[in-house]
Parts: C-alpha cells; structure tokens; sequence
C-alpha cells in the first residue's frame, strides 16, 4: 500500500515554472493541419489533456519553415499569423493549472512524405492527385532516408544561418503565444539529428567527421534559441539516445552531447530513441516496458542534467517508480494518454488508494465524488478492470 504521497504528484520547478506534477503528454503529431494552422481538432485534443490532469502538455512537432514540415498535416510556427490559434491552446492548458510546452522542429530528410494513413512513405501519384506535391529536402549531407526517398541536398553554412534564424524567429512567436516550456527537436532522424549521426552525417567540413563536428549545428541552434527564448523559462531538447544501428549515435555520444547542452542553458533532456532509418520514430530499437527509461537514468547521472523518461510507460506504479528511483525527473506519456486522456488523473487517484475527486477539474469532480458515495452505499465499486463494475463483490 502506498504510504507517502506518489512521486508523480510531486511539483518540479525549473528556473521560474513550477510543474504541478511530474507527468508529461509527450509531443504527437496529428497530421492534420491545413497550410501549418492549428484548428478546433487541436485544441480539443490538447485541452483533453490538460483537464485530464497532466502537469505539463506539449504541442506537437511544430515547423519552423514550411519546407521543414513532415507532411503536409503538421503544424507550423514560420509567420505571425500561426500565433493566436496557439495561443488560444496554450491559455486554456494553463487556465487548468498546467503547463504550456511546444516542440519546434525541422524534419529535415523525413519531409515531404505521406502522412502515416496515407502510406507512410515518400510522396506518390496518390498524394499528387490529393493536391501534395513535394518540395525539396535539405540535410547534413544528400544521404536519403532510405532507397526510393528524396536525396536531400547537403546544407550550405549559409542556409543553416538561415535556419537558425528560423528557429529563433519560431520561438520568439512561441513566447508571444504564452508557451511557458520550448524543446528543440533533435531526435527521430529530423534536421538536427542527421547532423548527429555518423551515419547520416558525411560531411568533410567543420560540420563532419568527429563528433565535436557534428554537434556543432545542433548546439548552434540550441545556443540561439537559448538566447531568445527568455531566460526565466526552460528549454527541452529531444534526443535519440541512441541509433539502434550498427556504426550509429551511441548512448555515450548522448551523455557528451548533454554535458554540452547544459552549458549552453538546456534544463531537461527528452529521453528517446531510433527513428534515423524508416519512417517510425523507433524503428531500429528493440521495444518493451519503459524501453528508453534506461537511457534517461544514464544521462540524468552522467550529465548532471535533468532528464524526461518516454517510451512505453503503461501503469501508474511504474511510471512513479521511475520518478521515485531517480531514473528521470519527469514521465512522459503519448498512446496511453491518447487512449485515455484522464490517464494522470487516474494514475495519480490509483497510486494514493484513494475516492478523492479532489485533483479534477471542479465540473467532473464535484459530480463523480458524490456518484462515488452513492455507488458505495449501494455495494457498488470497481472492478479490476477499469471498464466494469463490481456489485456485493460480484460482476
């Protein structure tokens, strides 16, 4: 029985945010955006999470240009005119005492493609007869994806000027937005993490070879956002952890990369992994319960850096534990949440064994505590199974 209050409802402060608890919505692209704009869908599904109890609710991959977008579908932060219906997503999340976050990306050698309904794969005559004709595709190096995708053209230094630019731009539109937490994406084989890779980065200049090298552009970016984005509000970066391919990003290439991103002002680390070859974000590395929770411990200790655990996260006492052990700061959900957005209101209801409503939002709690009573008078309780009901212990 659990004795003390669970880890997970613990408040986090980093720098001047105070997260009410450790539980993340990870960033989930729902490609279905139309020319970048979010719409009533978003905000409905990021206010689901934001009443479902969550401390701290990421946007999705969110294009700083037009031409760093996955899909046609993905959001985008690349004019001032994508502001307000953000803003509109990041207040409400706010309004319920959670925390606004918003990841900014460049998918690099993975844009242009299909959403994933549609194939998952390179654009084709389907698509062009939908109207998504294809643009082109920069990267570290003119390395495609995989056979029969786009050859990216090798970035110039000048257009990785331009992008960090783009990057600084999108992020000074997310403060003027309300977001209280920025993460640079450089992780699942997008722009930043094809610098990364050996793999995906043979480049002779200053911007290839060692590993010195191919960190440079990364902590470039990360150093000119840090520079705009206001210094009382943390930034994430997302990392894969690892490349999961023979020749790959290795975990201690991560554990050097963080070292550096703390000293360029980076407070949390988001722990994935894979994603440099296919279109899945872990295509290369092996799945299980808390499969990455490994590589956050790793680099929250080797670091010194604050860490954020994702990955098959499935049950309450699990993802307290990883928070109770000091594997990561912060647990992370994504599919879980989609399944049931109430999940961290639940998860922390389970892990203190209590009826209380206390933690929901005033129009549910109020209802379902005094449903609760009446269900006990009657010898109604729940079941093992969240779906059914249990009456004199019997169903």
């Amino acid at each position: 029985m659990q004795q003390t209050e669970p880890e997970l409802a613990t408040e986090l402060t980093l720098r001047s945010v105070t997260l009410k608890n450790r539980l993340a919505i990870s960033p989930m692209c729902q490609y279905s955006a139309t020319d970048g704009f979010a719409d009533d869908y978003h905000f409905a599904h990021l206010a689901r999470f934001a009443l479902g109890g969550a401390g701290l609710v990421f946007v999705e991959a969110t294009a700083i240009v037009p031409e760093g977008r996955i899909t046609y579908g993905d959001l985008g932060l690349w004019s001032d005119a994508h502001v307000p219906a953000l803003k509109r997503i990041a207040a409400f999340i706010k309004a319920q005492g959670g925390t606004a976050a918003i990841q900014l990306a460049h998918a690099g050698r993975k844009a242009s493609m299909q959403r994933p309904w549609h194939g998952n794969g390179p654009l084709d005559k389907s698509d062009f007869d939908r109207g998504e004709h294809g643009w082109e595709v920069v990267a570290a190096s003119p390395v495609p994806l995989e056979e029969g995708w786009r050859v990216p053209r090798e970035m110039s230094t000048s257009d990785m000027a331009e992008l960090k630019q783009a990057w600084c731009r999108a992020a000074q539109r997310a403060q003027d937005a309300g977001f209280q937490v920025l993460e640079v994406h450089a992780a699942h084989g997008y722009l930043l993490h094809s610098f990364l890779s050996p793999l995906s980065n043979v480049r002779t200049d200053a911007y290839g070879g060692s590993l010195e090298n191919r960190c440079r552009f990364p902590q470039e970016v990360v150093e000119a956002v840090r520079d705009v984005w206001p210094a009382d509000k943390p930034l994430f970066v997302r990392v894969s952890s690892v490349d999961g391919i023979d020749g790959g990003w290795q975990l201690e290439d991560s554990i050097h990369f963080a070292k550096a991103l703390k000293q360029r002002g980076v407070d949390v680390v988001d722990c994935s992994s894979g994603g440099l070859a296919g279109s899945a974000t872990a295509a290369r590395v092996r799945r299980g319960p808390g499969f990455q929770v490994g590589f956050a411990e790793r680099i929250r200790r080797d670091a010194d850096i604050a860490t954020m655990a994702v990955g098959l996260i499935l049950v309450p006492e699990q993802a307290d534990e990883v928070i109770r052990s000091g594997q990561a700061d912060i647990v992370a959900i994504g599919r879980e949440a989609q399944f049931n957005p109430n999940w961290p209101l639940h998860a922390l209801q389970e892990l203190e064994e209590e009826s209380s409503f206390a933690r929901w939002p005033m129009q549910s709690g109020w209802w379902l505590a005094n449903r609760h009573r009446a269900l006990s008078r009657l010898g109604i309780r729940k079941s093992e199974s969240p779906s059914r009901w249990d009456v004199e212990g019997k169903e």
